[in-house]
């Protein structure tokens, strides 16, 4: 009954998310609530399960008797070091493998809205322009992200990170490169460029959106320890606000692809002459 003892008639289905359209963002015909459902679920088979896996595993190492400084996470390791041609297919098939949920993302963006890649700066209309804000946020997070990583070793909050571990083999370097661009578009597309559209379609205010994606992204680079969560909570924030004023993804996923080849490469050459690597 209503206020004036009048039936209501019955309940109305919830509106669409496109009934609260913004100019920078994608339309979609979703609800809210069917919104924020989808983002749950990409994230339960991408990076969210990463996070839940990366938890335990920080768990498992602060019970060790062996000191967290003491510890070692280990990247882009060798599956069958004595048959190069077989490890060569594992880790493409990895990269492959690895890439597809940021797909899937682009996927859903696109089905709703046939200019959701554009809207979300996923296209080639300023590629100088991407490649110089990339460089310069290389800069802004690389150079500060090495400090936090060695005062984190010093201070037993982080494990050393062994970033590349494949065998000497002619594709090594080659394989590295595409391993730090699939982390590169698997994390910036997932985690920037549908999260934060996603979540603002939704109705969140947009420092929920980056905050949250920024937090889940610490938290499936805890495997590391608490300087990886550290650094990378705050690369999120970084990234998340850069992108909600620019609405380009490209120049996120150009920086991140230079900081993992610079973290998998340099390594790679330089981990028999440098000792605090």
């Amino acid at each position: 009954m209503t206020a004036a003892g009048m039936p209501s008639g019955p309940a109305r289905p919830e509106a669409p998310a496109a009934h609260y359209p913004r100019a920078d963002l994608p339309t979609t015909g979703l609800t809210r609530r069917q919104v924020v459902a989808e983002t749950w679920l990409v994230l339960g088979v991408s990076l969210g399960a990463s996070a839940i896996w990366a938890m335990l595993r920080i768990i498992e190492r602060l019970t060790r008797a062996v000191a967290l400084n003491q510890q070692t996470a280990s990247l882009n390791n060798s599956v069958t070091p004595d048959r190069p041609w077989l490890d060569l297919s594992y880790q493409l098939t990895g990269i492959v493998l690895g890439v597809l949920p940021a797909f899937l993302a682009l996927h859903l963006l696109r089905r709703d809205d046939a200019a959701a890649l554009r809207a979300i700066g996923w296209d080639r209309r300023h590629p100088a322009g991407d490649l110089l804000r990339g460089l310069g946020l290389t800069a802004l997070i690389g150079i500060p992200g090495l400090g936090l990583y060695l005062a984190a070793r010093a201070l037993n909050l982080n494990a050393t990170i062994a970033a590349a571990n494949l065998t000497e083999n002619w594709w090594a370097i080659p394989v590295l490169v595409l391993a730090a661009a699939q982390n590169a578009i698997l994390e910036e597309v997932v985690m920037v460029g549908y999260l934060l559209t996603r979540w603002q379609q939704a109705g969140w205010p947009v420092w929920r959106a980056i905050g949250v994606s920024a937090v889940i992204r610490g938290g499936y680079h805890l495997y590391q320890g608490f300087g990886g969560f550290v650094g990378n909570l705050v690369m999120g924030l970084i990234f998340g606000y850069l992108y909600t004023r620019t609405r380009r993804v490209k120049p996120l996923v150009i920086a991140h692809t230079l900081l993992d080849v610079i973290a998998f490469v340099g390594y790679t050459l330089l981990r028999d002459r440098v000792g605090w690597l």
